[in-house]
């Protein structure tokens, strides 16, 4: 069995590797480790009065990412 170099992956490559590879615990465990080396971006509060704007525009700006990204 070949060693897989989880680390060449980029972070997409490694959330596919996984998803098709779902009892690779390396790879899930690299996965978690990717995942963990990125605090988590805080987009609204529950009380904030712009909450809605704010979750709208972050979700257009990941779809014009992804948007971005496949072309």
């Amino acid at each position: 069995m070949s060693q897989v170099n989880y680390n060449a992956m980029s972070n997409t490559e490694l959330k596919k590797y996984f998803l098709r590879h779902r009892g690779d615990r390396a790879a899930f465990q690299a996965y978690l480790d990717r995942i963990n080396q990125h605090p988590l971006r805080i987009i609204a509060s529950p009380g904030d009065p712009d909450f809605d704007e704010k979750v709208q525009a972050a979700i257009r700006q990941k779809l014009e990412a992804a948007r971005n990204s496949s072309s």
